[in-house]
């Protein structure tokens, strides 16, 4: 098994091949409870202590890959009208 340095190489590499900066578009449809679901998976997961869980490309991930990922979850949330309902769950 690789350690921690070396599996951060391998990532590194994969995510400078050529074409892994460019925007794709993705039309995507799920329920709003699933919206809700892969909101919540993605503030769980960029919440998570580098190595809490193995190693894995989080943990090598710019800022700005992170915060593109929260716009992500965010958007999920305008589109299907749950902002409310997910900060209240916040607030739980």
């Amino acid at each position: 098994m690789m350690n921690a340095k070396e599996l951060a190489s391998v990532y590194d590499t994969i995510m400078s091949i050529p074409g892994m900066n460019e925007q794709v578009k993705i039309d995507i449809k799920v329920s709003r409870k699933n919206a809700l679901l892969l909101t919540q998976a993605i503030r769980k997961a960029l919440m998570t202590t580098p190595g809490e869980h193995g190693h894995d490309l989080l943990d090598i991930a710019s800022k700005e890959s992170k915060q593109e990922l929260t716009n992500i979850a965010e958007e999920f949330l305008q589109r299907t009208g749950l902002i409310e309902l997910h900060e209240k769950i916040l607030k739980l």
